[in-house]
């Protein structure tokens, strides 16, 4: 009874939304790929799990979540080369980045949480481990999954500041949901604690660590080494990367640039909206401040000095941190919650971030504690641009801070798979494996 009333009150709040999905879709194009995938129909891509082949099946939302997957991905196939992996993901872009990196045929979208649209991919994958990334508590999809045999999994888990309430509010009814997961891997003990708070039977959860800290940097796209070449050959610099930045917060990054600008006329920002689909939104913003830009997909190599390239691809931008000489990470300097510091990080760069870093609350504060971080509101932001900017032993030794202490937080991927190893141990498809691996 309590699954059918949740699929009534599901289905009782999309009808009333449906003005804001529709608008959506015919404004940004939102939600239109992938409609009927969404709805149960399975694409042609997918292929039906082949006879005795262990299919995993990992969902991962967005970008983010499909990049701290991606070395469990590669590591289940190396410890298990005979495994099936396919991935679910519910943003475009997550899902264009999954197709990039693990295969159109092992990739698709995740269904809405009506036992119709779920059990077409059930019964086609028959999968025996289902894998959810961060925090995605679907109850009919959990209770689907349970009931078809699979063993189910939670990693990289954490409860925000933010969402921790909502949980809490109703943990009697989600209780009954998260017994359905045989395996939550919590990023930290604040996670596991919240965790057991809202339901989770505390012998179900451990701490690994965030697998975000093993994520491997991607090798380079072209436009990388042909902003190199511009960038010299122009005599440019220095370079702002500003990633992953949020709706009111371009005005305050730009009017900051523009400070820079006056010092150093020849400065470049690399600006990537946090949704490649408000580039449009950015564009005309750029223009009604008068600055001078090009979009990343119309460059044709003309020089950036004193201006900004408006970064609108998708997959691009951990690569792009890689150019700066100061990184920002946005959704921090307005109410959001801010995003994941690690990739600006991973090259050493020095980063800035404002003082909304809420949903990354254990990596900030660690990363704070090596000052190996700066964190600063709208009017300090132009200052602290210009400071590093003009101190490069203060600018570099940053950087260098951040990449060590980024250092000493790897290991997690390792942990998680370990653990899925245990979960699955007995197994009997598991320990055949008789099926071929889809790889990153």
């Amino acid at each position: 009874m309590t699954y059918f009333i949740y699929s009534a009150l599901l289905a009782a709040g999309m009808l009333v939304s449906l003005p804001f999905w529709l608008y959506q879709m015919a404004r940004h194009g939102k939600y239109l790929a992938g409609f009927a995938e969404r709805w149960g129909r399975v694409p042609a891509r997918i292929q039906p799990a082949l006879q005795g082949t262990p299919v995993v099946w990992i969902h991962a939302v967005s970008v983010g979540e499909v990049l701290a997957v991606a070395g469990l991905v590669a590591e289940l196939g190396r410890r298990h080369p005979r495994i099936r992996v396919v991935i679910s993901t519910t943003t475009d872009t997550g899902h264009t980045l999954a197709r990039q990196r693990f295969g159109e045929g092992n990739v698709f979208y995740f269904p809405v949480d009506f036992a119709f649209a779920i059990r077409p991919y059930l019964r086609l994958l028959r999968p025996r481990l289902v894998v959810m990334a961060e925090t995605e508590f679907w109850p009919n999809f959990l209770r689907l999954a349970k009931v078809s045999g699979a063993h189910i999994a939670v990693v990289n888990a954490r409860i925000s500041d933010r969402s921790f309430p909502n949980y809490y509010r109703f943990r009697g009814l989600l209780r009954r949901v998260l017994d359905a997961v045989d395996l939550f891997l919590a990023q930290g003990e604040k996670d596991a604690e919240r965790l057991r708070e809202i339901g989770a039977r505390a012998e179900r959860v451990r701490v690994v660590g965030n697998l975000k800290y093993d994520q491997a940097l991607p090798a380079n796209p072209p436009i990388v080494e042909q902003l190199k070449i511009a960038l010299r050959r122009d005599a440019a610099g220095p370079v702002l990367v500003c990633g992953s930045t949020v709706e009111g917060e371009e005005p305050l990054l730009l009017r900051a640039f523009g400070n820079v600008v006056v010092r150093h006329p020849r400065a470049v920002m690399i600006l990537a909206p946090r949704h490649p689909e408000r580039g449009g939104e950015v564009e005309t913003l750029l223009r009604e401040m008068k600055i001078a830009y090009v979009r990343r997909s119309k460059w044709q190599g003309e020089p950036l000095a004193g201006g900004v390239l408006l970064l609108d691809s998708i997959g691009e931008l951990a690569a792009m941190y890689g150019l700066a000489d100061v990184a920002f990470v946005g959704g921090s300097l307005v109410a959001r919650g801010g995003h994941n510091i690690i990739e600006p990080a991973q090259h050493g760069v020095a980063i800035l971030v404002g003082n909304h870093t809420e949903n990354f609350r254990d990596i900030v504060n660690l990363f704070r504690a090596h000052d190996a971080v700066k964190v600063v509101g709208p009017a300090e932001l132009p200052l602290e641009w210009l400071d590093l900017l003009g101190d490069e032993a203060k600018r570099r030794g940053l950087g260098m801070r951040a990449a060590e202490t980024l250092q000493t937080q790897t290991g997690a991927m390792q942990r998680a798979v370990d653990a899925l190893d245990e979960l699955m141990k007995g197994d009997p498809a598991w320990e055949t494996l008789d099926g071929v691996a889809a790889r990153p």
